[in-house]
């Protein structure tokens, strides 16, 4: 069977995204949350095959379009990356909306301002346009918050750790700077992807069913590890490196890991809601961040978060996937 898809590429400080532009499946649901678990059951093949290597590689990150459900709304997304299908990416909306005001695939109901559906919920965004191109895009998260304070795990390479689990779009661990992780400044991108791979697998197993959506039971575990540290520039308010998939390190910021954070501060008093919180990737690039306003989700204090970042389109691909003539149509893995 031969499929054919055209894709859009672009990077959101660094981290990649491909847009499906067309190829997509049609999926059955009302909301964008249930069609997420269609494709899941039975469309994951073209993830893992637009994604995987040969025609992705690890850090891969990608989106496809579908019409709103709410006409009051201008589009609906799916996220597909090597990790897997998720409920919210924010450097994927930010490099998607780039996308597709520059391109001309939506036209918004309102200049400047889209309304998105999200698997996760319905995401506002900003951005602001000069010529042809996006200048940059600002969303308006889901809501997040603090969900475990001072669990540990012991690891194999660091020991004992501590960590807060913090919810963003989806569930982090999030690891600040302690006896024996003294931050990402300190560790290369291999040490970080060797713990992670380790963490994560631990805590959820010492933890299982601990983190799960009260509003949406699909949304559980912990997906994502984030490590902190020290800035690269002093100005900024701090550095992460979010581990994703089996052994990727975000080269951007990371939108729901800046959102996670955003909400592990508050709740923690070391941080005010309208104050700007310029957040460093690992490779040094910047989102600024934002609590827009306290909220409460299932009765637990939360927060609204924005995240304002850049992308940058690069590349126009049409990509066939071919499971009678190609024995890797479906992608691998090599590590």
């Amino acid at each position: 069977m031969k499929s054919i898809f055209h894709c859009i590429d672009a990077h959101t400080c660094g981290n990649p995204v491909r847009l499906i532009k067309k190829g997509g499946p049609e999926l059955i649901g009302e909301t964008m949350s249930e069609k997420r678990q269609h494709f899941l059951r039975k469309y994951d093949w073209i993830r893992k095959g637009l994604m995987f290597e040969p025609r992705g590689h690890d850090m891969m990150s990608g989106s496809i379009l579908y019409p709103p459900h709410n006409p009051e709304n201008d589009f609906s997304i799916l996220f597909i990356e090597t990790s897997g299908c998720l409920p919210m990416c924010g450097h994927g909306t930010i490099g998607t909306v780039t996308i597709t005001i520059e391109e001309g695939l939506v036209k918004p109901k309102t200049p400047g301002k889209i309304r998105m559906e999200a698997p996760a919920g319905l995401v506002e965004i900003e951005y602001q346009q000069t010529g042809k191109k996006v200048d940059w895009v600002k969303l308006t998260n889901v809501k997040s918050y603090l969900a475990a304070v001072g669990l540990t795990v012991k690891l194999n390479y660091l020991g004992e750790i501590t960590f807060d689990v913090s919810y963003g779009g989806n569930f982090y661990a999030i690891v600040d700077a302690q006896k024996n992780f003294k931050g990402v400044h300190k560790h290369t991108a291999s040490d970080l992807v060797r713990f992670s791979q380790e963490a994560r697998k631990k805590i959820n197993n010492k933890y299982p069913d601990m983190f799960v959506h009260p509003e949406n039971e699909t949304i559980k575990d912990v997906s994502h590890m984030l490590w902190t540290g020290k800035p690269i520039d002093s100005a900024s308010s701090g550095r992460n490196a979010v581990f994703y998939g089996d052994k990727a390190i975000d080269r951007s910021p990371c939108g729901t890991g800046t959102s996670a954070r955003m909400a592990q501060l508050y709740a923690k008093g070391k941080l005010n809601i309208g104050e700007a919180f310029i957040y460093e990737s690992f490779i040094g690039s910047k989102f600024i961040g934002r609590i827009e306003e306290e909220t409460l989700i299932n009765g637990k204090k939360a927060i609204v978060p924005s995240v304002q970042g850049w992308a940058k389109v690069y590349g126009y691909n049409t990509i066939t996937i071919d499971s009678d003539d190609d024995p890797y149509a479906f992608g691998f893995q090599v590590i």
